[in-house]
């Protein structure tokens, strides 16, 4: 299969030769800090805070306006962590960005392109601890239908480490451009195999998720900026490979966002049996949840975003757990630094 990529972007790189007149090299910068204070009572060994601050600097070989080679560097420091940096995640990766289709392959950010996922399959602080996929990604879009395919590799198997990937797809529909109606689909599945030296009663494991929503999207059309609702339903798959097959939980799950101007409101409610989804938000283990959202955002420029979260969680027997993050996010787009002339 890399034999294959490796092809395809040499091919590109020959192809594109006659275009280089319009090749240009650009930078871009983001970063987020974010404060994150968990109290759930159900979970106490989970109640902490995260904090921290995350910054990404890369550098990009635009070959024409479709083919892209992007180089960089994503690190994380914890406030009062020693040493400064806790982690660096390198950035590389090659991007096709045509009418319809966005293609990419290395390393690349999840922020905007898989952050859609509903925190029930992926939870919200791999924003903070994993932002990046390694690995590859299709979207194909057209003004009535998005679908995105992704396979994003955690660990190389060697003598010692296991062998684990995910992968998945999303996507919507929108029959109308003027109706309210569409309909979502997330799916995702991690693949967990042993190490290179077998580990004696170890087995293959499987573990995913997925939802199907209806959808009605109001937004404008009221005096709220935006009103939408779904619902739908969830399914988790979890199966130990010569032991048991796969067990399949269900529910129902609903949601509504609104918002006007700085203030917006986010209600997600679950019904059904509980679900042991690895990458998922452990809330939805328990056979009803309902998590209510109560977001302010202080100041929003062009390039700058701070919110505040106060986020309220009900499960049966367990009041009074709640989360409140503040947020600060700041992105400066490519900016180009040279472009080449014949």
């Amino acid at each position: 299969m890399f034999k294959k990529l490796y092809l395809f972007v040499i091919l590109s790189i020959i192809s594109s030769g006659a275009a280089m007149a319009q090749a240009s090299i650009d930078i871009h910068f983001n970063g987020m800090g974010f404060m994150d204070n968990r109290e759930y009572k159900p979970y106490v060994l989970r109640s902490r805070t995260y904090s921290g601050v995350r910054t990404q600097l890369d550098l990009g070989l635009n070959i024409d306006s479709l083919n892209h080679f992007i180089v960089g560097a994503n690190g994380i420091h914890e406030f009062g962590a020693q040493p400064y940096f806790l982690k660096v995640d390198p950035v590389a990766y090659y991007s096709y960005t045509g009418k319809n289709w966005l293609f990419n392959a290395g390393a690349f950010p999840r922020e905007g392109l898989l952050d859609n996922y509903p925190r029930a399959l992926l939870n919200d602080t791999l924003r903070y601890y994993r932002p990046n996929v390694q690995g590859l990604l299709a979207r194909y879009t057209n003004e009535h239908f998005t679908e995105t395919g992704w396979i994003d590799w955690v660990s190389r198997q060697t003598d010692v480490e296991r062998e684990q990937f995910l992968f998945g797809f999303a996507g919507k529909y929108r029959p109308s451009l003027n109706g309210p109606f569409y309909v979502s689909h997330y799916f995702f599945l991690e693949h967990d195999a042993g190490p290179g030296i077998a580990i004696p009663n170890d087995h293959i494991q499987d573990n995913g998720a997925a939802q199907v929503r209806l959808g009605l999207d109001f937004s404008h059309k009221t005096i709220l900026d935006s009103l939408s609702i779904e619902a739908g339903g969830m399914l988790s798959l979890e199966r130990t490979r010569g032991v048991d097959g796969f067990q399949k939980p269900t529910g129902f799950v609903a949601s509504a966002y609104l918002s006007w101007k700085r203030f917006a409101l986010f209600d997600e409610f679950y019904k059904g049996q509980g679900h042991h989804i690895l990458y998922g938000d452990s809330f939805y283990e328990k056979k009803t949840y309902n998590r209510l959202d109560i977001i302010y955002t202080p100041f929003l420029y062009k390039r700058v975003k701070g919110q505040f979260i106060l986020s309220l969680h009900q499960t049966p027997g367990f009041a009074g757990s709640n989360q409140e993050a503040f947020r600060v996010t700041v992105d400066l787009g490519r900016q180009t630094l040279l472009r080449f002339k014949d």
